[in-house]
């Protein structure tokens, strides 16, 4: 097993750089232009790579899903709709609690092991946390980018020759 069969993202500060509950404001709207913006009119963006890495990964055949453990869960659905990224996640576990309790469902739906799971996100006792289960779990210190994720693949391939 060279390839993950199911990679994971974080939102905040992993897809995007602000924590969805607060720093940004519901409602969220979306202008003709399709540049999103809060209730106070500030423009709520994502980290510059992440649509050309999500893109990237659904070509090649990867099954991706989303993990985070923010309250705001309305919010972080509605941004996920906005920015177009709901066609990319066949699995969404967003609500408050331990991301292992994520990853549990995420192997109950999915019939795919820890070990052939791989996760980025930008704080450590996460990364921690799904290590100790067997997930291939990767620090995001400044959002995702393809290079990041690259290396991740690489990273994963080794490890599991």
């Amino acid at each position: 097993m060279s390839k993950p069969k199911l990679i994971v993202f974080d939102l905040d500060y992993t897809l995007w750089p602000f924590w969805v509950d607060t720093h940004v404001d519901r409602p969220f709207r979306k202008d003709k232009n399709g540049v999103v913006y809060d209730r106070n009119g500030q423009k709520v963006k994502f980290y510059p790579e992440v649509p050309e890495v999500l893109e990237k990964l659904r070509t090649e055949g990867y099954t991706l899903a989303i993990a985070s453990r923010t309250g705001e869960i309305r919010g972080a659905n509605e941004l996920v709709e906005l920015f177009g990224w709901q066609k990319y996640f066949q699995y969404k576990e967003i609500y408050p609690g331990c991301k292992v309790q994520h990853f549990t469902e995420f192997k109950k739906q999915s019939g795919i092991s820890f070990e052939e799971m791989m996760f980025f996100d930008d704080e450590q006792r996460n990364i921690n946390d799904l290590s100790a289960v067997g997930v291939t779990a990767i620090l995001v210190p400044h959002g995702v980018t393809m290079k990041l994720v690259e290396n991740a693949l690489k990273k994963f391939q080794q490890r599991n020759k």
